[in-house]
């Protein structure tokens, strides 16, 4: 498998499926493993780097569950190859930034990836649609097993897996869902639900995971802790979180179509007319209002386009995507026609 065999192939987490799928367009559980004896990413050299990717790359090789991935050294990707890989949520900035020594697994369906040399040794990621804790578990569980046999991981009986940032140690597991709220942030409530997370020791981020901002109001949750924590606690204490926060978004919905119907269609259908329209875009503006006909879509307001569609638009008008797509760098300017070319052309454009 190449990277360009993914450009247009769906990811398992964007098909809009799955429970509560109208909120939650994902689920991802991470698991971080480093190998023993071996010093962490941040300490070793390019030799033990090295050495690490070898190692894994001959322990998957042995492995059923990983004989249609493809593992990519990201020194022999260039920048829109990493960016590609980052847009499509199968690895992190920090792992694009600094390729030197690093590599990546990728499943054929998208659902596993395994960034070899970023923070830790292995960071191991199972992605689904919707909200599905007890699939991804089981899924990320069995991977960690299967690796387990051929992989010595760093263990010790009082601390759990050894991971080069202590909140990481323990369990070694992040849990995440990534909730669409545009009726949250609407109504005004979200800073009072993202407080209410905060205290509970969970953590809010971006569309892109750490150290980036909501856009297009998608909010990614997570936990912050593992350490004295089982995984099944872990995940007992993120479902019963996300609950909550699926029924406050519920709620505002239906009090806006009650109270404000008029207002919220007008919104999605200047969103969804303006979408349609458009010769140039920028991707800022696109996931804005893609996110309110995800909304209108979501509520019964627009019936002629399936989330699906406007799932993977979320991630096909990105930069790296769009040129991956021409097959050639494109100038910010053209990258805007050419996103909004290919928005009408999915959504029927005028």
């Amino acid at each position: 498998m190449r990277i360009d065999d993914l450009i247009h192939h769906t990811g398992e987490w964007l098909k809009g499926t799955g429970p509560n799928s109208n909120i939650i367009m994902s689920t991802r559980i991470r698991l971080a493993r480093n190998l023993a004896r071996i010093p962490f990413p941040n300490r070793g050299t390019k030799k033990s780097s090295m050495d690490i990717v070898t190692a894994v790359q001959e322990a998957i090789e042995k492995i059923d569950l990983f004989k249609d991935s493809a593992l990519f050294r990201m020194s022999e990707l260039d920048s829109i190859d990493r960016q590609f890989l980052v847009e499509s949520h199968l690895m992190s900035h920090e792992h694009a930034a600094h390729p030197e020594g690093k590599a990546l697994v990728v499943s054929k369906e998208e659902v596993l990836s395994i960034m070899i040399n970023e923070e830790d040794h292995l960071r191991i990621q199972v992605l689904q649609s919707g909200f599905n804790l007890q699939e991804t578990w089981r899924i990320i569980n069995m991977v960690d097993d299967k690796l387990s046999e051929f992989l010595q991981f760093a263990f010790v009986l009082d601390w759990g897996y050894l991971t080069a940032c202590p909140t990481n140690t323990g369990t070694g597991m992040r849990g995440s869902v990534m909730l669409h709220l545009p009726a949250l942030v609407m109504t005004k409530q979200i800073n009072k639900v993202l407080a209410a997370i905060s205290k509970l020791s969970f953590t809010s981020r971006g569309f892109y995971g750490e150290g980036t901002h909501a856009v297009g109001n998608f909010f990614q949750i997570s936990n912050q802790v593992s350490l004295g924590h089982s995984e099944e606690e872990i995940i007992q204490n993120i479902n019963g979180l996300i609950r909550q926060v699926i029924e406050q978004e519920e709620q505002a919905r239906q009090a806006m179509l009650l109270q404000n119907r008029s207002m919220l269609e007008d919104k999605v259908c200047r969103s969804h007319g303006t979408l349609r329209a458009a010769h140039i875009i920028s991707s800022q503006e696109t996931v804005e209002l893609l996110s309110m006909v995800r909304l209108g879509i979501d509520v019964g307001l627009i019936k002629d386009v399936n989330r699906q569609t406007i799932n993977e638009l979320f991630i096909m008008i990105q930069p790296a995507h769009l040129q991956k797509l021409d097959g050639k760098k494109l100038s910010t300017p053209d990258r805007d026609e050419k996103r909004a070319a290919l928005i009408r052309s999915k959504l029927g454009g005028l």
